[in-house]
């Protein structure tokens, strides 16, 4: 039989175990949990605010410093392809897997440097409203603001499936 002494020092032994464990226990929750947190803000799909004057075209290479025109793409996976032009997008965006894209972006004629859908802009393309890749093509995000400036300027209006229609019957 186990004295009294004896048996003190097996339940001590077992609560000093069983402490442990639960410290052992709570401090993996927690670090299973930050790392999941860490891996969803990691995969996180969202636009990067342009660097004007310091970032490249991902298309033609040529430095973004038209705060009007400038556009982005957003895959999936949460990479940015940055481009001068929507034209320069338009043509990337040819030759590249469409079900990678998460978000097709846009600054607009009326509001620069702040990125919009570009899936729900107005374009105009008009020879009086000069983009830096000589298309003429400028985004409106009102289809409103995009008639009267082409009721002032000229030029044709598209929607942006038009728009990819337009470019691809153009390659042609």
């Amino acid at each position: 039989m186990l004295n009294e002494n004896t048996k003190m020092k097996n339940a001590k032994h077992f609560h000093e175990l069983y402490m442990h464990k639960s410290i052992v226990i709570k401090t993996l929750k927690h670090t299973v949990l930050i790392s999941i947190l860490l891996v969803f803000l990691a995969c996180n799909v969202s636009p990067k605010p342009i660097d004007y004057g310091n970032e490249a075209c991902y298309y033609c290479k040529m430095t973004i410093v038209d705060k009007i025109h400038a556009t982005e793409i957003v895959t999936k996976k949460g990479k940015i392809y940055q481009f001068d032009a929507a034209e320069c997008m338009v043509n990337f965006f040819m030759d590249f897997d469409n079900s990678k894209v998460k978000l097709f972006l846009t600054n607009t004629y009326n509001n620069p440097e702040t990125l919009i859908d570009a899936t729900k802009a107005t374009y105009l393309i008009s020879e009086n409203i000069p983009s830096p890749m000589g298309a003429f093509l400028t985004a409106f995000e009102i289809k409103e603001d995009a008639v009267k400036m082409k009721s002032k300027k000229g030029g044709d209006i598209y929607t942006w499936e038009e728009l990819l229609i337009h470019f691809k019957n153009a390659d042609k």
